[in-house]
């Protein structure tokens, strides 16, 4: 058999060490060095925004300047490319679209997301790569299929590429006016894609597009993929996803294990020798002010503040928790409400908690190695990446088992010794506070339970290995036919 090599075109709005908003960011920023072999060509292609780095702006190079359909408008675009850590980067420059103070959060993000997903198809008439697949990532890239197929059909560059959607949070869609169909999309009288990308009553429905047009469809772990087919965690869209369970696949998202490393910590340490993971904890609790304590666990909540990541049940249990032997930091930026909640307390426990409502991903590194525990209590957590950084650290998980994080984080069996992390089932207050207090409990009074669970923790291979081949074996089944 001749050898093929796979042309694969990885589509995202944001991506490490670019731009990075979530975990979206970080995703694109390591799985397509993780996919990228002799029989996979992985190219990335992004908008230039503006919080790109000076010193990434300065080495792009402009490939080609054209213009971009856009309903009865027609827009400039410029493709730069960028060659970085083995992967070859492009480029979409539009200041009118992309030149803002933040990624997302106007107005008009349903035609800045229309513009885009447009403008990587312009993109590949200019470009030195015809992809076989192209791999759309959530909504703002979600009418690229949408626009494939009604409107580059009987176009020899564009018949042949087949589209993969990956899900990563269902949540957010891209829903606007009806208005945009015709205007902005320049569908109207496109009777298929009317039905397919209508929402209610006058509105249209991005994700639910890319849902019906594409070839494939994965998420980022497998129980998410079952979740979001039923009616609590779909969104509206679990009767298409049901529909299409044989075209739609969760895999679980993985780390990169170089960037998250014990042996690069302050002080570095490893699963033979935690030493140095005991002065991770000292100089972090001096960092937060908090007093230094060998005998206290340190628990630590990395995340948005916001209702999904479960701060409610957090909110329900800290009060109690916090008489108990433990301490809590908590960094990350959201809404007023528990940044109001919790900075409060901090002030009533300055002993016991400290809070830090910024982003700060240096500061997030030195708390995955210095702290004991990481709170995870998410209503819903499509995969999760904290988890995984944080066990590769030793700190063990205190989860909801939902999506990604029963996925990849074993509870304590107090009888098997088996376990990473602490589980618990159901969104409520209580059981994070019973899940935190048996933490507590194993961390104080038996030390040898505490380092098994600790080396198995460190054990498990997030790396994007096995993720990767399973990308790979899609590709080469929708190439094959």
């Amino acid at each position: 058999m001749a050898f093929t090599r796979t042309n694969v075109l990885f589509a995202a709005f944001e991506c490490t060490p670019f731009v990075k908003t979530g975990g979206l960011g970080d995703v694109a920023g390591s799985l397509p060095g993780a996919l990228k072999c002799s029989s996979c060509d992985v190219r990335v292609i992004l908008p230039k925004l503006r919080q790109i780095p000076r010193e990434y702006h300065d080495q792009m190079e402009l490939v080609a300047a054209f213009d971009v359909p856009l309903g009865w408008r027609t827009q400039y675009c410029g493709v730069f490319k960028l060659k970085l850590g083995g992967i070859q980067y492009y480029f979409l420059d539009n200041e009118f679209y992309f030149g803002r103070d933040n990624a997302y959060g106007y107005g008009d993000d349903c035609e800045r997301a229309a513009y885009f997903s447009k403008a990587v198809l312009e993109a590949l008439k200019h470009i030195d790569f015809a992809p076989d697949i192209i791999h759309a990532n959530d909504w703002h890239t979600a009418m690229i299929p949408v626009f494939l197929r009604e409107q580059y059909q009987g176009e020899a560059l564009y018949e042949r590429i087949k589209i993969i959607f990956t899900i990563h949070n269902l949540k957010y869609q891209g829903i606007g006016s009806d208005f945009l169909f015709g205007d902005l999309l320049g569908l109207y009288g496109c009777q298929n894609a009317w039905d397919q990308l209508r929402w209610g009553r006058d509105a249209i429905n991005f994700m639910q597009g890319a849902l019906y047009y594409s070839d494939f469809i994965t998420t980022v772990s497998p129980s998410y993929a079952d979740e979001i087919c039923t009616y609590v965690y779909g969104e509206g869209m679990d009767p298409i996803l049901a529909n299409r369970r044989e075209r739609l696949r969760g895999i679980l998202n993985g780390i990169d294990k170089d960037k998250f490393d014990p042996a690069l910590a302050p002080t570095p340490f490893s699963a033979e020798d935690m030493t140095g993971k005991a002065d991770c904890k000292t100089a972090l609790q001096v960092e937060l002010g908090l007093p230094v304590r060998a005998d206290a666990p340190l628990a630590v909540l990395i995340s948005r503040l916001t209702d999904q990541k479960g701060l409610d049940l957090l909110a329900g249990c800290i009060q109690w928790v916090l008489e108990e032997n433990i301490q809590i930091a908590i960094l990350g930026t959201g809404e007023a409400y528990y940044q109001d909640l919790f900075g409060n307390l901090a002030k009533e426990h300055p002993d016991k908690l400290a809070v830090r409502f910024t982003f700060d991903e240096p500061l997030s590194v030195r708390m995955y190695a210095g702290a004991d525990l990481l709170l995870m209590p998410s209503l819903f957590e499509p995969c999760g990446l904290n988890q995984m950084i944080a066990m590769r650290y030793g700190t063990l998980p205190v989860v909801r088992e939902t999506g990604g994080l029963k996925d990849s984080v074993i509870p304590y069996n107090k009888f098997t010794g088996e376990g990473t992390g602490f589980g618990f089932m159901h969104a409520s207050g209580q059981e994070l506070g019973d899940a935190i207090m048996k933490a507590v409990k194993v961390f104080s009074e038996n030390k040898p339970a505490w380092k098994e669970l600790q080396k198995q923790a460190m054990a498990k291979d997030f790396s994007w290995k096995a993720s990767a081949k399973e990308y790979r074996a899609i590709y080469r089944k929708l190439v094959s036919g």
